[in-house]
């Protein structure tokens, strides 16, 4: 649960581009940073109208009809849920979470409660805010659908040092992806800029405009038809992994946005394995470890054995 809002309601407009969709099929391509439930919570409560009338998740579109989303207001700042978490370390200014798939970071529309930050903060309620209020002590993220390593500054001089390891590419970050193809070669960089898709604005893309992005990755094992592979971005643009490695001609398996949706996963094979960084209390050098998640292991299992 979060603290009420004083801020306005943001109204979006659509126009269905093709005729007999349903309305609910229709919000979850439209607005993908949304979850399916939320997109049908914003249904039931009246918050989607077609041509100014109240519409059922079921209501076939018509190609001329105008569709209006109203996205209730986000609270003016989280507040503390007991969400269980894994913590890998803590200290008195840090925390390493290693985060299950399907937990946002941190309070947007969308999801603007039920995120790693309501859990957070109920571990730690004098987090700092500082830096932002509906993001305390987030200094990098993690997609929602993707688990792993995480670390969280609990005050100003944490958020600080790390923000600085962060900026200065000091940070070891290392993800295990698996990918469809075999691929080559075996180790790379990928370099090429990332922006908002300008023909799908929910989406990322390799764009001339966009921000300087780099990827480095390395081959682990090649199974049949599939690549697992160790990728470590070298920046932080949004969904970089998934959009590089899509762009390279190797989709990452269970993404359904720039991969290839998997009947055995059902969610992005990716998974934050491992975390390296200095210590703000000491500032000795350490890394952290999470093994694969038992959905990961299982569809590995799969692939691997797979014609």
């Amino acid at each position: 649960m979060n603290a009420p809002a004083s801020n306005k309601n943001k109204t979006l407009q659509f126009n269905p581009p093709v005729s007999n969709t349903r309305l609910d099929k229709y919000l979850a391509e439209v607005l993908p940073q949304f979850s399916r439930a939320y997109s049908q919570g914003l249904i039931r409560q009246g918050h989607v109208l077609i041509n100014g009338q109240t519409a059922k998740a079921s209501q076939r579109l018509r190609e001329n009809d105008r569709i209006t989303v109203e996205l209730p207001p986000l609270p003016d700042h989280p507040l503390a849920e007991p969400i269980p978490l894994t913590v890998i370390y803590e200290d008195q200014d840090i925390l390493v979470i290693d985060k299950p798939a399907g937990l946002t970071v941190h309070p947007a529309p969308g999801h603007p409660c039920h995120t790693l930050v309501n859990a957070i903060l109920a571990l730690c309620p004098d987090l700092t805010a500082s830096g932002d209020v509906m993001r305390p002590g987030i200094v990098h993220r993690l997609d929602k659908d993707t688990s792993g390593l995480i670390v969280i500054a609990k005050n100003d001089f944490a958020r600080e040092y790390l923000a600085a390891q962060f900026k200065s590419r000091t940070v070891t970050k290392r993800y295990i992806v698996l990918v469809r193809g075999r691929l080559s070669p075996e180790e790379g960089i990928i370099e090429a800029p990332i922006g908002r898709d300008p023909h799908r604005r929910k989406r990322m893309a390799i764009v001339e405009a966009g921000r300087q992005a780099t990827t480095r990755y390395r081959v682990r094992e090649y199974l049949d038809g599939y690549t697992l592979v160790e990728v470590s971005p070298l920046t932080g643009r949004t969904h970089q992994i998934r959009v590089h490695l899509s762009a390279i001609g190797y989709p990452v398996v269970g993404d359904a946005i720039y991969g290839i949706k998997s009947a055995h996963l059902d969610r992005q094979f990716i998974h934050a394995y491992n975390l390296g960084l200095r210590l703000p209390s000491t500032k000795r050098y350490q890394e952290f470890a999470s093994p694969l998640p038992a959905d990961l292991e299982r569809a590995l299992i799969h692939f691997a054995g797979s014609d």
